[in-house]
């Protein structure tokens, strides 16, 4: 009986007021999408805390503002099949706090474990290709990267394969060197990196994965995802030297497989691109770097 007496009391009151200087939305969502969303917190939030003077945790805020983006970014998907170019962007992001890192909020029904999304991954994470070697073909990777206070790049994977290791220490050893002109006034020596390699394919070594190996280090340095949809290839020398891609058009072309939208390749690629077929050229846009930095400023999202 109780409940029947609180529900009227409760359906008049409003916990957006909750979120103010604790949550802070990414560009995609429209006044009507913000809106949606704050009344989905506040109901959320009432019926986790009936008792409005009990304080939310960021934990009980943070798990409401997800959903409630997750279900509105479903009505904003079926809003898009209309094709209205209004709805076509449905990247919603939340961070929480001003320094908060922003993080992108899908539907699981929009991923596949195994092919590249068009949404952000979070800061750290990068899809990049291997184009394998004389007894490896080309294969999908993702690196994860996550950063804390300490020292130097630790491998999570047990038993790494060799040619991985090689890059993660090459792509280390530039982040140090080049730190300026990658992540500005940070240190990277005043962090520890916590690295790990998962395989989507056949293709196991992780051979020539140097440079989306350092565009991740950056990429959880700064705290910034990369766009949506895009792989990396291309490896690189202790100095600096950028390898090139001996096989660019089966890069491409497992690219487009795989689900990716734009792959990031060294310029050195360009001539051996023009080979590859329209139908493939029209699915993937292909995009070139001429040095580390170069790569990291055109995979960052805007």
């Amino acid at each position: 009986m109780k409940s029947m007496g609180l529900e009227p009391r409760l359906r008049s009151q409003s916990r957006v007021n909750t979120l103010q200087g604790r949550v802070h939305f990414g560009g995609a969502l429209s006044g009507r999408d913000q809106n949606a969303v704050n009344k989905t917190v506040s109901g959320l939030l009432k019926l986790l805390y009936p008792d409005p003077t009990v304080a939310v945790s960021d934990e009980d805020l943070e798990w409401a503002v997800r959903l409630a983006l997750e279900v509105r970014r479903r009505v904003k998907e079926q809003q898009k099949r209309i094709g209205s170019t209004e709805f076509r962007n449905t990247q919603f992001s939340y961070a929480m706090g001003l320094d908060g890192v922003e993080k992108f909020v899908s539907t699981p029904e929009l991923q596949s474990e195994d092919s590249i999304g068009s949404d952000p991954l979070p800061a750290g994470q990068v899809w990049a290709i291997s184009p394998g070697g004389q007894d490896e073909s080309t294969g999908l990777f993702r690196i994860e990267v996550t950063e804390s206070t300490g020292g130097g790049v630790r491998i999570l994977n047990q038993s790494p394969p060799g040619p991985f290791r090689e890059s993660a220490r090459i792509a280390e050893q530039n982040l140090y060197a080049r730190s300026r002109e990658l992540v500005g006034e940070r240190n990277p020596r005043e962090h520890e990196f916590a690295l790990q390699l998962r395989s989507f394919d056949a293709a196991k070594s992780g051979e020539q994965l140097g440079v989306g190996v350092l565009v991740a280090l950056s990429s959880a340095l700064l705290g910034k995802p990369l766009k949506g949809g895009l792989v990396i290839a291309g490896g690189i020398t202790l100095g600096g030297t950028i390898e090139p891609v001996h096989n660019p058009i089966d890069v491409v072309e497992l690219a487009m497989e795989k689900g990716a939208n734009a792959a990031l390749l060294p310029v050195s690629s360009r001539r051996a691109l023009i080979d590859l077929s329209d139908d493939v050229a029209t699915k993937v846009q292909v995009l070139f770097y001429s040095d580390a930095p170069d790569a990291l400023r055109k995979a960052l999202h805007d």
